[in-house]
């Protein structure tokens, strides 16, 4: 397997634990799928994003995750 395709591959890993531990697992892929594509639609920086971020940064702090799950402060969670 080449480099790009483990990260690729690890990313994808990453990205499903997310679905999981939002509870999300069950939910109809369409839904999902829609629901990323809206939140794509908010502007970084905005008062809707920053309150999604920091849900998502309380959640992290609750229960943290091992350190390759744990979102970078730096990058708003980008892996």
């Amino acid at each position: 397997m080449s480099e790009m395709r483990r990260r690729e591959a690890h990313q994808k890993f990453l990205l499903g634990g997310l679905v999981v531990r939002a509870g999300l697992a069950e939910a109809d892929r369409a839904f999902l799928l829609g629901a990323l594509i809206e939140a794509g639609r908010i502007a970084a920086g905005s008062d809707q994003h920053e309150r999604l971020k920091a849900i998502g940064l309380e959640s992290f702090r609750r229960q943290p995750l091992d350190d390759a799950l744990a979102p970078d402060q730096g990058s708003g969670g980008a892996p």
